[in-house]
């Protein structure tokens, strides 16, 4: 397996957060997320669980009816069928390692293109 550089992953979108997938098996999915300030990922809960575990940047993650603030250097973890999201702060731009197992499928992603359709960290 090759050894991922975070920093040469990075990528941003002016319109949404941008996920660079850089491993997946049936199991475990790994993804470096970029989020420039304000962007997310809505509220939705799939039949995964998550790790969240910040590289640079100010946000919170959401687990359940908890929001955690998150800087460099913090971890959360997200049971499976549990609402989570990210946000960035309104003033920084934050970047994160994702890993999910199993893998989120197709259907489990529609509350989080509807929410980015309509723009709401919540949209449920």
């Amino acid at each position: 397996m090759p050894a991922i550089d975070f920093d040469a992953e990075r990528a941003y979108d002016d319109e949404t957060f941008a996920a660079r997938k850089v491993f997946e098996t049936d199991a475990l999915q790994v993804v470096c997320g970029y989020f420039e300030p304000g962007q997310f990922i809505p509220v939705h809960a799939p039949s995964s669980a998550l790790v969240v575990a910040v590289q640079s940047g100010t946000g919170v993650v959401r687990e359940g009816e908890t929001d955690h603030r998150v800087a460099p250097g913090d971890v959360v973890t997200v049971d499976a069928d549990v609402d989570r999201g990210i946000r960035a702060d309104e003033d920084s731009r934050l970047e994160a390692l994702l890993v999910t197992a199993p893998p989120p499928s197709e259907a489990e992603h529609g509350p989080v293109r509807e929410g980015l359709r309509r723009g709401e960290f919540e949209p449920f």
